[in-house]
């Protein structure tokens, strides 16, 4: 035997020492799985406040006639437009009329109504881009979905169930 087995002695003890030994390192250095999983905990649970933050009663009335008030713009906008050439085929006089008045507008006016539209628009865009990110949050905490998961491997054999696998299912639904 050597010098070492003597100096500690039997297996059981090597055991112990080393036990002891890690549990004294553990002071000195964080143990790098169990802040991983630390992380992870946090992260799920910042997710699920997140979620239920943005979780909503549903729309009451009010929240529907300004709902059905903010996409009028747009159709009123085209349909606007193309009253404008149905304008001008019917009372061409009028029409010109018109057009004079709206070539009168100072410049800065014109500035002011095109910083106004782009700003509702833009309004708008970002709102449902909010929308669609909130809705699409709820789908991070399900495990991804790869092509042809679900076929079964063809090049190497089965290794046998996975108890860290099956664990990591478990908790992240179906």
């Amino acid at each position: 035997m050597g010098l070492i087995a003597r100096l500690i002695g039997t297996p059981e003890a090597t055991r112990a020492l080393a036990g002891a030994a890690s549990s004294v390192a553990e002071v000195f250095t964080p143990n790098a799985t169990r802040a991983l999983e630390t992380a992870h905990e946090v992260r799920m649970a910042a997710l699920a406040q997140h979620g239920t933050e943005f979780q909503s009663a549903g729309a009451g009335l009010f929240d529907r006639l300004v709902n059905g008030l903010n996409r009028l713009p747009r159709p009123m906008l085209a349909l606007g437009t193309l009253g404008l050439f149905v304008h001008a085929m019917v009372d061409p006089a009028g029409f010109t009329t018109r057009m004079q008045g709206l070539a009168a507008v100072p410049e800065p006016l014109w500035w002011l109504l095109g910083a106004i539209v782009s700003f509702y628009f833009g309004a708008r865009e970002a709102h449902h881009f909010r929308v669609r990110s909130v809705a699409t949050a709820g789908r991070l905490t399900q495990a991804p979905r790869r092509p042809g998961a679900g076929a079964a491997p063809t090049a190497s054999p089965d290794p046998g169930p996975n108890p860290a696998l099956a664990e990591w299912q478990g908790q992240s639904g179906p």
